[in-house]
């Protein structure tokens, strides 16, 4: 199946802005997470926004997808795209280069390298945070599987105390001529060699190890640093961290992505932190002070007289980390008056005599009091969450 357009994943247009890009990508990434959704196809969503989002937010990558497209992020494509540096390398000119790419040669340009380093693929590992984990960070040991030099060749594939030889059948170069019919007629065209595997080098005796591959799969451990004030969906790029390369290439890298779980108590939006306050009419008619929670701790809020239902309170400073910046956003606090919904004799007997000097009608065609105190005092549950 054909991929679809990089821009079209996104939802953005081809002149988007990096802000744009960015926030289309934390909005996606957080609808398809595959911890939040659990519709079948979330995961493999999840992964095309990633991939994405991975290109677009490169200016090097985006420049080579927008000349390209799809092409431009094949590996084998104009001598590699992106490898350790987050270049487009190798295609950048003319007939000749797309010449060189398709055939293996003609018109003058260079031939590909097939033996030359190459650096080893990246992985991905997801750490599951806590709401609090997320805003002050932590340091947290990982293990995963990996592909490792092999120790007792030291990568090269050959029993100790022999070498590998060089290839006999494509003499050291890693590539082959073949001949392939083509809508051009019949061309001769490169391929990697089928006996060394495009390293040049043929292994008479194997490691007893790695069985040749010069590589093995081993459990590896790293401490990762995460950042206080991190969110949702964000990755973290741990360089060298990822599988071995092979000819002798570098580690490729570990792209660590964050999964935040939700607060029963907050709510979060970049470094400001949301929280409702449920309060009483008495409360909120002749005001009081009342020990608000934040994640610094407890701090007393004093409400005025007279408050009325969402209204708003700022407390500086007792917000998330600014994860690109210095300092902490604030947490809002929402008061939201709760209505009793029943009163004792008591009560009722109290507000009758509120109401008999506020000089209000308890009983009549209009309503009765207690009606309109519940219409003065509206309690919406679906406040909590704006």
């Amino acid at each position: 199946m054909a991929k679809k357009d990089y821009y079209e994943v996104l939802g953005v247009a081809k002149d988007a802005s990096d802000d744009e890009i960015k926030k289309a990508y934390r909005k996606l990434s957080k609808k398809f997470h595959p911890d939040i959704n659990k519709e079948a196809n979330a995961e493999d969503k999840f992964k095309e926004v990633a991939e994405a989002y991975e290109v677009l937010s490169d200016s090097q990558k985006r420049a080579a997808y927008d000349q390209y497209g799809h092409a431009s992020t094949d590996p084998n494509f104009g001598g590699g795209f992106g490898g350790g540096q987050g270049g487009f390398g190798g295609f950048t000119g003319g007939f000749d280069d797309i010449f060189d790419t398709f055939f293996g040669g003609g018109g003058g340009s260079r031939s590909r390298n097939y033996n030359a380093p190459r650096q080893g693929s990246d992985l991905q590992y997801r750490i599951h945070l806590k709401f609090e984990e997320a805003v002050f960070g932590k340091k947290e040991t990982i293990r995963y599987a990996r592909e490792e030099q092999c120790e007792t060749c030291d990568g090269s594939g050959a029993k100790p105390g022999t070498e590998p030889v060089t290839c006999s059948k494509c003499h050291g170069a890693g590539a082959v001529q073949v001949e392939r019919n083509t809508p051009f007629g019949r061309v001769m065209t490169q391929a990697v060699c089928d006996v060394c595997h495009g390293t040049g080098k043929e292994i008479i005796e194997k490691c007893p190890t790695c069985t040749g591959s010069g590589h093995v799969e081993k459990e590896h451990s790293v401490t990762v640093t995460v950042p206080a004030g991190v969110e949702d969906g964000q990755q973290l790029r741990l360089a060298g961290q990822g599988e071995v390369g092979s000819n002798g290439g570098p580690y490729g890298d570990l792209y660590v992505v964050f999964a935040v779980e939700e607060s029963d108590v907050f709510d979060r939006e970049g470094a400001e932190i949301f929280y409702v306050l449920p309060i009483n009419f008495v409360q909120a008619a002749m005001g009081t002070e009342i020990e608000v929670p934040t994640v610094h701790g407890n701090v007393k809020l004093k409400i005025p007289a007279g408050t009325q239902t969402g209204t708003n309170f700022r407390l500086k400073g007792k917000g998330a980390p600014r994860l690109r910046g210095s300092g902490n956003g604030d947490q809002h606090v929402k008061v939201t008056i709760v209505t009793p919904k029943h009163l004792n004799e008591k009560q009722k007997e109290a507000l009758r005599a509120f109401a008999e000097v506020s000089g209000d009608t308890i009983d009549g065609e209009d309503g009765g009091f207690f009606d309109r105190m519940k219409d003065a005092f509206n309690f919406d549950a679906k406040q909590k969450k704006k």
